[in-house]
């Protein structure tokens, strides 16, 4: 299961977004800071903003800010906004389709399942949880840090 490129980049918005909480973020700042496109992330930032999720004020001087505190931001709702609500598989798409398995196919509820499962995981998390209130994020998006190095995956957890 992967994630799409929009839910990861509408994740980064987010956290720099609640480590930058004190003041208003512009999108070339956050590209700068993730070395990422500009353009995608206008494409996410307005989607942020047509949910609620972030307001944008206009004008000069202006920016982004998260529109609600970080410990209300729930991360499953994040990712089922950006994710969409494209089929996770060509049977579930309701359209006719041609499968040769599906009469006896049991792969569909298991799926069906696992992405409930990662929602609910997602759902006991919120923006607070990625975001802690000390400052090592905000030091680490600065700029004043070291080339990105190889993040080793891990399932340990963010309690």
């Amino acid at each position: 299961m992967k994630l799409t490129t929009f839910s990861d980049y509408t994740l980064r918005v987010l956290m720099f977004l609640a480590a930058a909480r004190d003041r208003l973020a512009t999108i070339p700042e956050i590209a700068a800071a993730y070395e990422i496109s500009e353009n995608h992330l206008m494409k996410v930032v307005h989607q942020l903003a047509r949910q609620g999720v972030i307001e944008s004020v206009r004008g000069k001087g202006g920016g982004i800010r998260l529109a609600h505190t970080p410990d209300k931001i729930r991360l499953g709702q994040i990712v089922r906004n950006s994710e969409g609500s494209a089929p996770i598989v060509e049977c579930l798409s309701g359209q006719p389709v041609i499968c040769k398995i599906a009469p006896a196919c049991r792969l569909t509820p298991i799926l069906i399942r696992s992405f409930e499962a990662l929602y609910n995981t997602l759902d006991q998390y919120t923006l607070a949880d990625l975001v802690p209130d000390d400052a090592q994020l905000s030091h680490l998006l600065s700029g004043s840090t070291p080339a990105p190095y190889a993040v080793q995956a891990s399932a340990e957890s963010v309690d």
